[in-house]
């Protein structure tokens, strides 16, 4: 058995190896199916990708021409911004005016004097109001800072304290109310008036209040003026009815009341009463049923002493006369009724605008801002509107709280503003109800008049334009490599990192048989460069007109690049259209062609519809990934058959080899004991 020899023995057999290689050529059918998914799911990844690209283009193509679009934005400015600036909204009007700030609304903001810094402030409840809201704290004692933080915790969004080193030793208490305006002014109650007494915050006054116009003396006529139309009487004092604080003004009513002389010499007086419409007979009805021509009366009789005359009915008749038609009246509504007058003659109008409304229009006049004033006027021009006046009142707002502050840094008023000449009081800063649309913002009081102008937001249309080319390109360049196998074309792409060139190389030419994305491109690009003219006077309906091509630049001849269809901006003629074509370019994006209210046409929305076929649920690129789930689904499913048969396959081989194994341990042990037992016979002998 000496000469035994059986292949692969001696080097263990090889089992293994032997068994790998039988399986790589099984496993072929399983590594070709899973490249085929490999290519499915990258496929998919790409719709997805291309998917992306056409919604966000579709996006930024729906901002042009939506209710939201950026051409509709306004931007303002003002020469005096440091004192007041403005907010404009997307339906406000170019319009530029003028604005000069009296004074900016003012809160109240009281100090303490100089207090010791281990200064208590007593238990107590303490209440602040702040016209008709209240803060009400029940303190148990303690430092000035420890009151200061309750009381801020307390005061929320209407009231803030803080606490200030004044010397060495000495500290004062800051007291502010956060609401602004003289209807917004801060009072002490209970412990908090005792406490702001203590520490010298406020002082005690005796309230004054002067009342006039109470006599019918006090109200004299105003000086005629030409009536806003033919037959209607004049503004007169003669019909004024006043009872106890009120006087009624009838329809065509007007006077003028004087300023007494005390209330002048007054600093920091206002004058306040309310003015309330009451509904009246128009005038004009009766009015309009007046006969043009004498009518002589019917016979009649008359008795003196027992003596009876009677005079016999007059058959003569008046000369006929030609006919002559009187314009009838027109009923007059207006809330412009208020007015002083200077000195000097002038008048100024004070708005009231919610006077047609029925509530009591309340008026505050300091006579801070009227210098010169010499009198009230109220000039009822309505034909059938009377108007309730109250007693008019002038005060000291401070005072009549029935304290002064001692160390005010500020005290609560009205921002007063003159809006083309107009003097306006409001009791914020923010003043929203001058100007339609328009937002005025008051910090401090101008220097020189400020002129405010509303434009239009070119930089923001600017920026949206530059958006949507940026994802048209994107797009087309997806498109392009998607459905051409060309290097040059990922190299083009400079905005791509390396990695990101290498993954679109990859991509090159994956749909090239697929037309859809080709239909795509040629849609979008003829979309692009249509011609819409919306209006006949339109001076701008192509977007070649704006400096948006695909040739844009001043480049001579075509190169591959640019035939691919990318878009170009010449960014020069792009600020100097829309600064002139604003309003042409916003139409050329989205335009109703029929005249019922819906845009039906134009680029953004040509291109939304297109790209919403393709983008939109249930679209192309939907279906086109739907149909790559069926096969991703249908192709791993195969992949587990060939696995579990490969899995099967190997644990056959493994066995029938592990028995060839056994087998040949088996040869091989037998030849090995043959060998030793013929060398051990040969040695015995």
């Amino acid at each position: 058995m000496a000469g035994i020899n059986i292949p692969g023995v001696t080097n263990q057999y090889n089992t293994n190896e032997t068994v790998e290689k039988l399986m790589q050529i099984e496993r072929i059918p399983l590594t070709r199916e899973q490249k085929t998914l490999d290519s499915y799911k990258a496929q998919q990844d790409a719709w997805r990708s291309v998917n992306r690209k056409m919604t966000e283009l579709r996006d930024s193509v729906k901002t042009l021409y939506s209710f939201d679009n950026p051409f509709n934005n306004k931007i303002t400015s003002s020469t005096e911004e440091y004192a007041i600036t403005a907010d404009a909204t997307r339906k406000a009007t170019y319009e530029s005016f003028k604005v000069d700030v009296i004074q900016p609304a003012t809160a109240d903001r009281f100090l303490t004097s100089e207090l010791d810094s281990d200064t208590k402030v007593p238990a107590g409840t303490y209440t602040y109001k702040i016209n008709d809201k209240s803060i009400t704290m029940r303190w148990k004692g303690g430092s000035l800072q420890d009151f200061s933080n309750a009381l801020n915790r307390r005061g929320g969004e209407l009231l803030k304290t803080r606490v200030i080193g004044a010397s060495k030793g000495k500290k004062t208490l800051s007291i502010e109310s956060q609401k602004t305006g003289s209807e917004n002014r801060l009072t002490f109650e209970d412990d908090a008036k005792t406490f702001a007494e203590s520490s010298g915050m406020i002082i005690r006054v005796k309230p004054k209040t002067i009342e006039f116009g109470t006599n019918r003396n006090d109200y004299r006529n105003i000086q005629p003026e030409t009536p806003e139309q033919e037959r209607l009487p004049q503004l007169s004092a003669a019909n004024l009815k006043i009872s106890g604080e009120n006087v009624v003004v009838p329809p065509r009513g007007g006077y003028a009341l004087s300023i007494p002389e005390t209330v002048l010499g007054t600093p920091g007086t206002h004058i306040q009463f309310a003015i309330k419409k009451q509904d009246a007979t128009d005038i004009t009805v009766a009015l309009n049923k007046q006969e043009s021509r004498p009518v002589f009366p019917d016979s009649g009789t008359a008795t003196f002493k027992d003596i009876t005359i009677r005079n016999a009915p007059i058959d003569a008749s008046l000369p006929p006369e030609p006919e002559k038609k009187i314009k009838p009246l027109d009923p007059i509504s207006t809330s412009d009724v208020l007015f002083v007058k200077m000195k000097d003659g002038s008048e100024k109008h004070i708005s009231t605008p919610g006077l047609l409304s029925g509530e009591e229009t309340k008026i505050d006049i300091s006579l801070d801002d009227y210098k010169n004033i010499d009198s009230l006027v109220i000039k009822n021009r309505n034909t059938g509107i009377s108007l309730s006046v109250t007693s008019v009142s002038a005060l000291n707002p401070s005072e009549n709280r029935g304290f002064v502050p001692q160390h005010a840094i500020s005290s609560a008023d009205d921002a007063i503003i003159k809006y083309e000449g107009i003097t306006i009081r409001r009791p914020t800063n923010t003043i929203d109800d001058v100007v339609p649309e328009v937002t005025l913002n008051v910090f401090d009081k101008t220097e020189k008049t400020a002129t405010i102008a509303v434009k239009p937001d070119v930089e923001s249309a600017k920026e949206a334009l530059i958006t949507f080319v940026g994802k048209y390109n994107q797009s087309l360049a997806e498109i392009n490599i998607l459905s051409q196998n060309k290097p040059e074309i990922v190299e083009e792409l400079d905005y791509l990192s390396s990695d990101e060139k290498k993954e679109k190389q990859e991509k090159l030419g994956m749909f090239s048989t697929d037309s859809s994305l080709t239909s795509l491109k040629s849609a979008m690009q003829t979309a692009a460069s249509a011609n819409y003219k919306f209006d006949e006077d339109a001076k701008i309906t192509m977007l070649s007109q704006i400096g948006i091509a695909t040739n844009a630049t001043n480049y001579s001849g075509y190169t591959p690049s640019k035939l691919r269809g990318y878009l170009e901006i010449d960014e020069k003629k792009l600020d100097s259209e829309l600064e002139k074509h604003l309003d042409d370019v916003r139409n050329m994006f989205g335009y109703d062609s029929d005249g019922d209210l819906i845009i039906d046409s134009g680029i953004g929305y040509k291109l939304d519809k297109q790209l919403t076929a393709y983008v939109q649920s249930g679209g192309v690129f939907a279906m086109k990934t739907s149909s790559l789930d069926a096969r991703i689904k249908s192709s791993e499913q195969k992949i587990a058959r060939l696995e579990t048969q490969m899995d099967d396959k190997e644990a056959e081989l493994r066995t029938k080899y592990g028995q060839m194994e056994g087998a040949l341990n088996s040869l091989e042990s037998q030849q090995n004991t043959i060998k030793n037992f013929s060398n051990s016979g040969n040695n015995n002998r």
